[in-house]
C-alpha cells in the first residue's frame, strides 16, 4: 500500500479490481456496457492520483513549516543565549575598530638629534590615548618603544604630527606614559576589565606595524594569563616574569604599545611583543589592561614606579644552565640539606650596610623560601614596600644566620 492508500503503485491485481470483475459477470450486459463507458482510463487515474498527492503534500508541508516557524518564534536561537557578545562578529569588529582607532597613535622615537634625522634612523611604535585633562592628553606605550629617545613625536590617525613629552617609564613592566597637547583630541580609549577575558574570545590589534600606520588585525585570545620569562638587561639570563595575554592576532614590529581590543570596543591589553622564530606563527602578547592602568596612574603621579631595593648582585645556587663547579660549592661549606638559594656576588646600599658579604647564601625572606634570583626580585617588588623591614636568613661558612634590614627605594637606571 502506498502512503495515500493508492493501489495504482502495486504490481499485483488489487482485491477491489477482482471484486469488480466478479460483479460484472453477474449483471446484465447493458449494465456492463454502461460501466465500461463510465470507467476511467489508466492515464486518467494516474493524473488524478498525482494531483491529489501534490495537494496533500503541499498541505502537509505548510502545516509542518508553520509549526516550526511558530516554535522558532517562541524560542530564540541558541547562539543568542551563549554570551553577551553574541552577534555578527564582523559587524562588531567594524564598530569596535571605529571606536578605538582615533585613540591609537603612531610613535616616532628620534634616537639622535640631527637635521638629517629620518624615519629610517628612528624607531617606530604605537601608543593609546587613554586619559585627558584640560590641556594634556596622556598616551600609554611600551618602555622599549621610547627607550633612548632624544625627541618623541606622535602621528594621529588623521596624519597630524605632534611633539610628545615623556611623563614616566618603567623598565620592569615595559610601560611608559607620554603627554601631548590636548587640543583637538576628541577620542579617548576606554580600558576594559582584562580579568574577564575568555579563551577563544575575538580580539583585534590596532597599531603601526612596520611603519605602515593605522593597521588592524584580528584573532582570538589564545591564553588569558600566560607567564613568560624576561631578561630585563638583555643579557640572555631571565631575571623577571611577565604575565601577559596571548593572542594569535598578527603583531609585528611597530605594533608594540598599540591596543588589543575586545568586541565591545574596550582596550583589554597593550601589545608588547611577538615570538619570532623559525616555525613559530600566531604567538603575540599583550600586557593586561588591569595591570597597565595601575602602572600608568603611578607614572603620571610620580614619574616612576617606586620599588624596594636590597642591593644584592647574585647567582642561583641551583642553576641548571650555569651550575656551580664542585670546588665552588665546597667553598660555600653548605649543609647537605641546603639545595637551593641565592649566592651573593656583590653588595651595595642596604645589603652592604647590613653586613652581607661575598659568598653568603640567602635562603629566606621573612621566613619565606627564596630559591632563585627571580624569586628574590619578585618578593621584593610584589611583597614589600620602600621602608619596610626585611628579615634575611642566610648561610655564611656553613652557619645559618639572620639579619634584618630596612629596604630603600630602587635608584633610577
Amino acid at each position: 500500500m502506498g502512503l495515500f492508500d493508492d493501489d495504482f503503485y502495486s504490481t499485483k491485481v488489487s482485491r477491489r479490481r477482482e471484486r469488480k470483475v466478479s460483479k460484472q459477470r453477474s449483471v446484465p450486459r447493458g449494465w456492463s456496457a454502461r460501466s465500461r463507458r463510465l470507467r476511467l482510463s489508466t492515464l486518467q487515474i494516474s493524473a488524478l492520483c498525482s494531483l491529489f498527492s501534490a495537494v496533500v503534500a503541499v498541505l502537509l508541508f505548510s502545516l509542518v513549516t508553520g509549526q516550526l516557524s511558530h516554535q522558532q518564534g517562541a524560542q530564540p536561537a541558541f547562539i543568542q543565549n551563549v554570551t553577551p557578545s553574541s552577534g555578527d562578529p564582523y559587524d562588531r569588529i567594524i564598530k569596535a575598530a571605529a571606536a578605538v582607532r582615533p585613540a591609537v597613535v603612531s610613535i616616532i622615537n628620534h634616537k639622535e638629534e640631527s637635521a638629517k634625522n629620518t624615519l629610517d634612523e628612528s624607531a617606530l611604535g604605537s601608543g593609546v590615548i587613554y586619559k585627558k585633562n584640560d590641556d594634556k592628553a596622556f598616551i600609554i606605550t611600551n618602555n622599549h618603544v621610547i627607550s633612548g629617545a632624544s625627541k618623541l613625536e606622535i602621528v594621529t590617525v588623521d596624519g597630524e604630527t605632534r611633539k610628545a613629552e615623556l611623563v614616566g617609564a618603567d623598565k620592569v613592566s615595559d610601560l611608559a606614559v607620554l603627554s601631548i597637547d590636548a587640543a583637538g583630541i576628541n577620542t579617548i580609549a576606554k580600558l576594559g576589565d582584562s580579568s574577564k577575558l575568555q579563551l577563544g574570545e575575538t580580539v583585534i590589534a590596532i597599531g603601526n606595524p612596520l611603519g605602515l600606520g593605522d593597521t588592524l588585525t584580528s584573532g582570538i585570545v589564545s591564553y588569558t594569563n600566560r607567564t613568560i620569562p624576561v631578561s630585563l638587561n638583555q643579557d640572555g639570563v631571565y631575571d623577571w616574569e611577565q604575565e601577559v595575554i596571548q593572542t594569535d592576532a598578527a603583531i609585528n614590529e611597530g605594533n608594540s604599545g598599540g591596543a588589543l581590543v575586545d568586541l565591545n570596543g574596550r582596550v583589554i591589553g597593550i601589545n608588547t611583543m611577538k615570538i619570532s622564530d623559525t616555525g613559530v606563527e600566531g604567538l603575540g602578547f599583550a600586557i593586561p589592561a588591569n595591570h597597565v592602568i595601575k602602572i600608568a596612574e603611578e607614572l603620571v603621579l610620580k614619574g616612576k614606579i617606586a620599588r624596594s631595593y636590597l642591593g644584592v648582585y647574585s647567582m642561583d645556587l641551583n642553576n641548571p644552565y650555569v651550575p656551580l663547579a664542585e670546588d665552588q660549592r665546597k667553598a660555600l661549606k653548605l649543609p647537605s640539606s641546603v639545595k637551593e638559594g641565592v649566592v651573593v656576588l656583590d653588595v651595595v646600599g642596604p645589603a652592604k650596610e647590613a653586613g652581607l658579604k661575598l659568598n653568603d647564601v640567602i635562603t629566606k625572606f621573612n621566613g619565606q623560601t627564596i630559591d632563585s634570583t627571580l624569586s628574590l626580585r619578585k618578593y621584593l617588588y610584589n611583597e614589600t614596600r620602600v621602608g619596610d623591614p626585611l628579615a634575611i636568613t642566610f648561610y655564611r661558612g656553613g652557619v645559618e644566620k639572620e639579619v634584618t634590614i630596612t629596604l630603600e627605594e630602587k635608584p633610577g637606571e
